[in-house]
């Protein structure tokens, strides 16, 4: 090497943090926690929709989209079982709604029934979307509670740095 030439040299160290990580480290803890119960009470709530489904015992008629012959159970079921719902209401009623015919016509209680029983079962559409839209976020929430909890754990390496000139 020629005498002007500087050389750099690096040396690394492991040092403990600056500041305590321990609030990090529980709030990575609560995260994961908090996925579990998210994932567990969206289970909870999925099971308790499909069973009220069940117990009512309706089935698709053949006419429908999809699912002919099947017991209503699940988003699409029930979904499907609300449209022919409101098909058949249509039909009844010469194409108006429940809003469209007089007051004194006897199809209008038959379309007020009709729309009562597609508003609960959309209702039970909607509550299966927030069962699986809390087991997401409880899988979210795990995995940033992990990243957390993992960053506080990890150690800190520090690069030193020194520029020695040769003579």
């Amino acid at each position: 090497m020629s005498d002007n030439t500087s050389t750099s040299e690096t040396a690394a160290a492991v040092e403990p943090p600056a500041r305590k990580l321990g609030g990090v480290k529980a709030v990575g803890i609560l995260g994961i926690l908090a996925g579990i119960l998210l994932i567990v009470v969206g289970i909870v709530v999925w099971i308790m929709v499909s069973s009220q489904l069940r117990a009512e015992n309706i089935t698709i008629p053949d006419d429908a989209i999809a699912f002919q012959g099947q017991t209503v159970e699940g988003p699409f079921t029930a979904y499907v079982q609300a449209d022919i719902i409101q098909h058949h209401a249509l039909e009844a009623s010469g194409g108006k709604t429940y809003a469209e015919l007089p007051m004194d016509d006897p199809v209008r209680s038959t379309m007020m029934n009709a729309s009562f029983l597609r508003a609960s079962l959309f209702t039970s559409v909607v509550s299966f979307g927030v069962a699986v839209f809390a087991m997401g976020m409880g899988a979210l929430s795990i995995l940033f509670g992990w990243a957390l909890h993992r960053l506080a754990s990890a150690p800190i390496v520090i690069k030193r740095s020194r520029f020695v000139e040769t003579a």
